[in-house]
């Protein structure tokens, strides 16, 4: 992928965020004048709109470049919850969805776009894998230094709205996937034209991870889901799950069986077909389970627990001893990032 943005890039990371127009003339002006670091602290205390956290002061935000492990770097940037949520996404249950979606529909040699990609856990899987025409987009650039430096150096990142994204000179067809976010997405009928439109004539769209009822989302009834994806091709998200651990293909279902789902996933063009290899082996050096403090499984937050300990029972509360053959299947050791 070859890119050719009008915008402004720090570290490597163009800043194309649609609505942000002030901010991008003041971080150009910046590196401008050389500033490259005050420019980065600018970048770093943006954040989505549904975000309600005030930022860090600038002079915690300076500090960020200096962090050693991507806790830290997320500490420093006052990430709070979120932070929880991407430093233990290895072993959660939503992950292992759409490493299942991954399995079922593999991109191949084709060009993948991670459409609001956080920290990238998803492209550091493809990227292990082998896939290596590699493109993070999100609105919020301080999750994209992340992924550089901590999680994904393989992948190319760009800061830009999905339906405003500059062209991102994407070869097609592609394999376009949005995972734990479209629901966030207020205008999906667009969101969706625009992920049809990066993919091109015979690509893919995958939506992993749509809730169908969560208040901090707008979310859709499966049959609103499938119809601004065309597609008919639906799947239980804690069937992806289940299928991960046990190893089988998923079952897709119908929009009305759906209904009593809490989040599902699409795929609209071609589905493509499965992958290689078992992505439900995580890669070696595995390490054992974070969540698990003096052999007892403890969650970061109460948040946290309420949202995936009931879909996570494949972590046993205690570390079992001795440790069973299917460890690392069920997430009691994780591949996690060199500096975790």
């Amino acid at each position: 992928m070859r890119l050719t943005l009008d915008a402004p890039v720090v570290d490597g990371i163009p800043f194309a965020r649609a609505g942000r127009d002030d901010l991008r003339a003041e971080v150009a002006g910046l590196l401008a004048a050389g500033e490259n670091d005050r420019a980065r602290v600018l970048l770093l205390a943006d954040a989505d709109d549904w975000w309600t956290e005030p930022p860090p002061p600038p002079e915690q935000l300076a500090r960020v470049p200096a962090a050693r492990t991507l806790r830290e770097a997320m500490e420093l940037l006052g990430m709070g919850r979120v932070a929880d949520y991407f430093a233990h996404r290895w072993s959660d249950p939503t992950h292992l969805a759409g490493l299942a979606l991954l399995q079922a529909h593999w991109p191949g040699d084709r060009p993948v776009v991670d459409v609001a990609c956080g920290v990238g856990a998803h492209l550091r899987e493809l990227s292990r894998r082998g896939v290596g025409d590699l493109l993070g987009v999100d609105v919020v650039w301080a999750k994209l230094w992340l992924a550089q430096r901590f999680v994904c150096p393989a992948a190319r990142y760009v800061c830009a709205d999905l339906t405003a994204a500059p062209d991102l000179r994407v070869r097609t067809p592609a394999y376009v996937m949005c995972h734990d976010a479209f629901y966030f997405l207020r205008d999906k009928r667009a969101a969706a034209a625009a992920m049809h439109a990066l993919a091109g004539d015979g690509g893919t769209v995958v939506v992993g991870h749509a809730h169908v009822a969560d208040p901090h989302g707008e979310p859709l009834t499966p049959e609103g889901y499938a119809g601004v994806l065309r597609t008919g091709l639906l799947y239980d998200d804690d069937e992806l799950t289940r299928s991960l651990l046990q190893s089988r293909p998923p079952r897709p279902s119908a929009p009305a069986d759906l209904h009593a789902s809490e989040a599902i996933a699409l795929v609209a063009g071609d589905p493509l077909g499965p992958a290689p290899a078992d992505l439900g082996e995580p890669l070696p050096p595995l390490t054992p389970n974070p969540l698990y403090r003096d052999g007892v499984r403890t969650w970061p937050s109460e948040r946290y627990a309420a949202e995936y300990g009931p879909r996570s029972a494949y972590l046993p509360e205690r570390w079992p001893d001795p440790v069973p053959p299917d460890a690392a299947r069920r997430r009691l050791l994780v591949d996690l990032p060199e500096a975790w």
